[in-house]
């Protein structure tokens, strides 16, 4: 009974904050209110003149790309979170040169930079120089996880796109092996919160990790030579199974991979949690009543997963004379 009530308080907290936030302005007060986040900018009707099937576009190409290759989608999300993890979501992940972001080693393993290629590529041609390579990132993002069979939501267009990308920024970016703690002082450096951490971490839900993150915990973890012993022992034998080189597959959901659900929260209670970053947030008191919530109330996950990416999709942005809106994604416009 204790546990239901946690999980209402916790509901009514966020029902309630969400309530305060959408309070109607009153309509005959004379006081001009100025932005004070570049966020405020932003617009759901951006490119309603400019280029009216700039989503229907995105949202066409995406679909091409992960009927053909469907881990794309889990692919595009964490893109997008990179970029948002360092200067904002202004596609300085994009730029494609040596020292930006994009030549980082954290940056190795990432994947869908053709399909925004290939998206922009056909904006282009329809709307040149309009749509922004942020903007598009930010909305394949959303797309792929309506594909992956999650919630949809409304995105607000303007993001510029940034023209700086330098790839020891990069490192900053959370790994997979920090401890609670740093990600959440991570996540309150971007403006996010322990709630935006938690829920955000479902998006592994879907997605494959590199065997090479988790070797130390399978057989060297904190340098005792002996497994994790927070990993279920059978988890553990059919990691040591799969992982048989560093560059080798598995995924961050065993039981429901292809499916955007919450069994991700259940496997952290089922100490089956990939990286060590997901299950450290099943021990941790702070994140452990966010995490047990979840797992029991569907609905609870994806009204807060819209919640948590529309806050991911706003940091930083660069918006007016900030930034530019590139011809190629790859590259800053030449001046």
């Amino acid at each position: 009974m204790m546990k239901k009530c946690c999980y209402l308080t916790i509901f009514v907290l966020l029902v309630h904050s969400e309530f305060l936030a959408i309070q109607p302005v009153n309509a005959t007060a004379k006081r001009v209110v100025v932005p004070q986040n570049p966020a405020d900018y932003l617009s759901l009707t951006y490119y309603l003149n400019k280029c009216p099937d700039a989503e229907g576009i995105i949202q066409q190409k995406l679909g091409a790309w992960i009927q053909r290759d469907f881990t794309l989608a889990a692919s595009l999300i964490r893109l997008h979170f990179h970029d948002c993890a360092v200067r904002g979501c202004d596609a300085s992940i994009l730029l494609n040169y040596k020292g930006s972001e994009r030549s980082s080693y954290v940056s190795s393993t990432l994947r869908g930079f053709q399909v925004i290629d290939d998206i922009k590529a056909e904006l282009e041609k329809r709307c040149p120089r309009t749509v922004s390579c942020a903007d598009i990132l930010t909305a394949a993002a959303r797309d792929a996880t309506v594909f992956a069979g999650g919630p949809f939501w409304e995105v607000p267009f303007g993001r510029k796109d940034g023209r700086i990308s330098l790839a020891k920024e990069a490192e900053v970016v959370p790994q997979g092996h920090e401890n609670v703690t740093a990600l959440i002082e991570f996540f309150q450096t971007k403006g996010l919160n322990i709630l935006d951490l938690v829920t955000l971490s479902g998006a592994h839900t879907i997605g494959r990790c590199t065997c090479g993150t988790i070797l130390n915990r399978l057989y060297n973890f904190n340098g005792t030579r002996k497994p994790d012993p927070s990993l279920n022992t059978t988890y553990l034998n059919l990691l040591k199974k799969r992982c048989k080189r560093s560059t080798d597959l598995v995924y961050l959901d065993v039981i429901t991979p292809r499916t955007f659900d919450t069994i991700f929260y259940t496997n952290l209670q089922r100490k089956v949690g990939l990286l060590t970053t997901d299950q450290e947030l099943y021990s941790d008191q702070r994140t452990l009543p966010f995490v047990e919530a979840m797992a029991s109330q569907p609905f609870l996950f994806q009204n807060q997963f819209i919640v948590s990416m529309t806050n991911l999709g706003n940091v930083q942005v660069l918006t007016g004379n900030e930034g530019e809106v590139r011809v190629n994604c790859n590259y800053v416009n030449p001046r």
